[in-house]
């Protein structure tokens, strides 16, 4: 059976769920979803606080590793991309981060026109029903819940006075005019469950007759001659042909949306003959300029017994399932990431490029290693790296996971502000905010002073954040190494467009899921071939000492 739509998605992640909402929304067009992953359902994928764990489960994660770091000890690298309804944000942090205003105008300047911060602003306006937040700012009848936690633990408000006592600004609304400063963080949940993009968008796309979900393993793009007519995807371990009458658009992730235009001979000549793949167009920036972020977790122990240790044990992990489950309330309701602070690293950094995300208990990512007793912890990132990777073929084979190299730390001013984050973090903690909580700086530990000790520490324990983009890079038609024009458009191909995080230019300063979401809102305009939204003529707030002082 040949299935055939207007417009086929490859993915239901943040921008492939936001595509089939837009384009199916006036009725006029077909649109089918190709997705791989299962049924989002669980109560893992849906209860906020679970987070740690969808991310560490084959059934919901692609579980990709990367190659050995060179910088990092040689260690493989967790990549974890989600294999769900929903994609990445059905098993992500839950962490809402516009980014920087002048991220967009970067982009702009990188020869992505009309992605500027005047251009997307009103996008994310569109996508958000914020609550709270800046008024005029923010979007309120979107289809994206926005909320900030509730804030009970008094940790958080010592996080945010630390950061005032050490001479920061204090923001009331990091994704309103200010992003730089301490504040309450804000996260994609509502009414107790994960307001991922597929409860936010795909769902009620589904509800509509001219859209429909197949599941199935997406192998190449279809073409003829230099037109994409349609998705070569295994159903049940047949091959078919699903048809797209329009357009096919990649919305894959940035590992996942170049693998499949290598694999259908779209990328670099070399790599692909190399591979024996027949080359349909040479776009040799197809894998490449791989962008992610990296962090440590900077953890002390706690003289008071206030923080989420308490109910990091089975009887209570039980006991908040149960209050959550029956009445969706309590703790299970938040990802607990609720106070943050986004500031720049030296005079001379005109927006910020540390980022915090603190957190009521020492653990890590994974839930996995607690610390022993009562603690908390920073979440701390240099978020401007220089450093740049690729994504290649490891074989011909559709079912190969690619190869991953982040090059994570090659650049050397990534050791200089990965050394500063240590040293202010340990400046914010001795606060006299924290004075009735730190008892010991549990990790990287006072033995830990000098550069190097610092960098080996770094070596050993920085981490991915998860953030992974650029790897089909947009810009001007006639940049080499772009693969997208500013309308998502593959350059050298017709019938076909990629809009997910794999386009960003540059990556944006934050948590990568909400631009990803406004690429899938903006793409959808310029597929349906309307006007884009009325450019905004909000001025975002640039701190006016940013010349002469960090803070």
């Amino acid at each position: 059976m040949t299935h055939q739509a207007d417009f086929v998605i490859i993915g239901s992640g943040s921008a492939g769920s936001a595509l089939a909402y837009r384009l199916s929304e006036d009725g006029r067009h077909r649109v089918i979803v190709l997705e791989f992953g299962g049924s989002d359902l669980g109560p893992f994928v849906q209860m906020p606080a679970a987070l740690a764990y969808p991310m560490s489960m084959d059934r919901y994660n692609w579980g990709y590793l990367s190659e050995p770091e060179p910088h990092l000890n040689n260690r493989r690298m967790i990549a974890p991309r989600g294999k769900v309804i929903g994609g990445s944000s059905s098993i992500n942090g839950m962490v809402y981060v516009r980014g920087h205003a002048e991220d967009f105008n970067r982009w702009q300047d990188m020869g992505a026109t009309g992605w500027g911060f005047a251009d997307v602003l009103p996008y994310f306006k569109r996508m958000e029903h914020a609550h709270g937040g800046e008024e005029g700012w923010r979007g309120t009848d979107g289809p994206l819940h926005v909320r900030r936690g509730k804030a009970k633990n008094p940790l958080y408000h010592a996080f945010i006075e630390a950061g005032r006592q050490a001479g920061f600004p204090v923001t009331p609304d990091y994704n309103g005019c200010q992003q730089e400063g301490f504040g309450l963080m804000e996260q994609t949940s509502w009414q107790g469950r994960r307001w991922s993009a597929a409860n936010a968008y795909l769902k009620p796309a589904l509800k509509r007759d001219n859209c429909r979900l197949i599941r199935c393993f997406a192998r190449k793009i279809v073409l003829e001659g230099r037109r994409a007519v349609g998705v070569e995807v295994e159903i049940g371990g047949r091959i078919e042909v699903i048809r797209a009458n329009r357009e096919v658009i990649l919305a894959a992730s940035a590992f996942n949306s170049p693998k499949i235009l290598m694999l259908s001979g779209i990328g670099p000549a070399a790599h692909l003959s190399e591979m024996g793949i027949d080359v349909v167009a040479n776009r040799p920036g197809v894998g490449q300029n791989l962008q992610d972020h990296l962090e440590y977790y900077h953890q002390f122990t706690s003289k008071l017994p206030i923080t989420l240790h308490a109910k990091n044990n089975w009887f209570w992990k039980g006991v908040v399932g149960a209050q959550w489950l029956f009445f969706k309330t309590g703790l299970g309701t938040s990802n607990q990431f609720e106070a943050a602070a986004f500031i720049r690293s030296a005079a001379g950094v005109k927006w910020p490029d540390i980022q915090y995300h603190f957190l009521p208990i020492a653990v890590s990512y994974d839930g996995r290693s607690a610390a022993a007793g009562h603690g908390f912890q920073a979440h701390v990132g240099y978020n401007m790296s220089k450093s740049r990777g690729s994504v290649t073929l490891r074989s011909p084979d559709a079912g190969e996971a690619p190869v991953l190299r982040f090059n994570y730390m090659s650049d050397p001013d990534d050791w200089v502000k990965f050394r500063h984050a240590v040293r202010v973090t340990r400046e914010i903690f001795a606060k006299p905010a924290f004075a009735p909580y730190v008892e010991a700086e549990l990790q990287p530990g006072q033995a830990v002073r000098t550069d190097e000790e610092i960098d080996a520490f770094l070596r050993q324990h920085l981490e991915g954040a998860y953030h992974p983009c650029g790897t089909c890079k947009m810009g001007r038609a006639d940049d080499l190494m772009a693969v997208v024009d500013p309308a998502c458009r593959v350059i050298g191909v017709e019938g076909l467009r990629v809009a997910d995080s794999s386009i960003f230019p540059h990556i944006t300063y934050g948590n990568l899921n909400a631009p990803s979401i406004m690429t899938g809102e903006k793409a959808a305009d310029h597929i349906l071939g309307r006007d884009p939204l009325p450019r905004s003529n909000q001025e975002p707030w640039i701190n006016p000492r940013w010349q002469v002082s960090d803070r």
